[in-house]
């Protein structure tokens, strides 16, 4: 019996009964009565025989959720350890590693001023290391398998290496592996260990993308994912960046502010477009990084200056993110596109009023946009609250006064005007075409380009300069070169 009413929690080590503490092999021979958390582990076998075991199994089978079946333990050992005699609560592995009942059994008695006693075991992380050959230090992340199975993108650096623990079965590892292959490839290198530090050790060497096939998988297997490599993680790139804004750094990146930076924050960003425009993955990796080391170097110069960190930029951004999709993160209802693009412009507009900012329907357009971008962000944000054509021959038709008001004018200023309203109305059209005019006339430019370059090109093969040809004879090789370029 526990030597003193209360709760005492007791830790079975991760399976071999070799491995238990002296502590715990004395409380087991001393107690007449003890509840487990689950019955299904090695040591249980090795039980003292006057010991009466008791476990919370049918739980597993009851209730729906793992969470619903942690909620009853944790009431139940807290009603036990009510009685005049108190219980004794063992748990697999070590009580306050991977364990979320022992916690939480733990809080909650203390809070009431029940007693708690602890004793020791050796957790599953000890001798699943010891399979694999592997050092928790510097950086291995401890991850629950529960938790993975509820994300879509694993919430660990790749550059160090990850357990994950409670892999309990193949629907378990299926669902793990697709959260971890959206940060490793489908064949990074992984080990899977099972029963670790028994006699019945089974370690596998294995592609990711093949460990839920493992016979072996049960309730004592692990999964030890090797760090992806170096210079694989954000954590790195904005060290690396801190590293050189440092005394030590480069003499070009710490003289660097916001403003010296606002041009090369811009080339990068076009960059970037340019790849997009000429759909090639790898160039649009490699601009990415180049834009991504522009955002991290602002990062760091407001960080050294006391204005933001990093992690105020990402918990901002997150934060907004939820808010402006109640619709996926709260009881919200929007039917299609069009619906939660109106919902989004209708909380930009409650967080401007709600910071005392204009709540104007054009209000954070942003002033430096292109133009371009600039009338079409315009012509939408109208377009939701009604001032719009009601078809595209009205459009059209806009676009035709336009033409003719310019034809009219009699001044720079008023030609300058009217051109000006004739790109307005032809970035209308494009939106009701579905036509990103950005694009669309970064497109037209590339093909003037390439018809020209075969114009010049054809013209020096007849020994000729173009300056010296005719109109005719240079539309002749610009029709030559679009019927052969398309």
């Amino acid at each position: 019996m526990p030597s003193s009413p209360g709760i005492t929690i007791v830790g079975l080590g991760p399976g071999n009964p070799n491995h238990l503490t002296r502590e715990a092999w004395e409380l087991l021979s001393s107690t007449e009565e003890i509840f487990l958390r689950t019955s299904q582990h090695p040591v249980v076998s090795a039980f003292p025989a006057a010991l009466s075991a008791n476990s919370f199994d049918e739980l597993y089978e009851s209730e729906e959720t793992v969470e619903q079946v942690y909620a009853q333990i944790v009431a139940r050992v807290l009603e036990l350890g009510r009685r005049p005699r108190g219980v004794v609560y063992a748990i697999p592995g070590n009580p306050f590693v991977a364990e979320a009942t022992s916690t939480e059994v733990a809080r909650r008695a203390r809070a009431e001023g029940l007693p708690v006693r602890v004793v020791q075991g050796l957790s599953f992380i000890e001798p699943v290391l010891a399979a694999v050959g592997a050092d928790l230090l510097p950086q291995t992340a401890i991850v629950d398998a529960l938790d993975l199975v509820a994300l879509h993108h694993p919430l660990f650096p790749p550059h160090a290496p990850a357990l994950v623990a409670q892999l309990h079965s193949k629907e378990v590892a299926g669902e793990v592996k697709i959260t971890l292959m959206a940060q490793y490839p489908d064949e990074h290198r992984v080990q899977l260990v099972h029963a670790a530090g028994t006699e019945s050790e089974v370690v596998e060497n294995l592609p990711l993308h093949e460990i839920d096939l493992s016979p072996h998988i049960g309730v004592l297997s692990a999964l030890y994912v090797p760090a992806l490599g170096e210079h694989t993680s954000l954590e790195e790139f904005q060290d690396l960046i801190a590293h050189l804004r440092a005394p030590e750094g480069c003499p070009w990146d710490r003289e660097q502010t916001h403003l010296s930076l606002r041009r090369n924050l811009i080339e990068e960003t076009y960059e970037v477009v340019d790849a997009l425009d000429a759909e090639d993955p790898l160039a649009l990796q490699e601009e990415f990084g180049d834009l991504l080391a522009q955002i991290v170097l602002h990062a760091q110069i407001a960080a050294e200056d006391g204005e933001f960190r990093m992690s105020d930029v990402v918990h901002g951004i997150t934060t907004k993110l939820i808010a402006r999709h109640p619709h996926v993160f709260g009881d919200l209802k929007l039917g299609d596109a069009d619906a939660v693009i109106a919902n989004w412009e209708h909380l930009k507009a409650d967080e401007r009023e709600a910071q005392g900012e204009p709540r104007g329907i054009l209000d954070g357009v942003a002033a430096a946009l292109p133009a371009l971008g600039q009338a079409e962000a315009y012509t939408a944000r109208a377009a939701r609250v009604g001032f719009e054509w009601p078809n595209i021959e009205g459009v059209l038709g806009d676009v035709a006064e336009e033409i003719r008001e310019l034809r009219k004018a009699e001044t720079p200023a008023e030609r300058a005007s009217e051109y000006g309203d004739i790109l307005f109305a032809l970035v209308n059209l494009a939106r009701w075409l579905k036509v990103d005019p950005e694009a669309a006339l970064r497109s037209a430019n590339a093909r003037f380009r390439q018809r020209f370059d075969y114009v010049e090109a054809a013209s020096q093969a007849q020994g000729r300069e173009l300056k010296d040809m005719t109109l005719d004879e240079m539309n002749a090789l610009w029709e030559e070169g679009k019927a052969t370029l398309g």
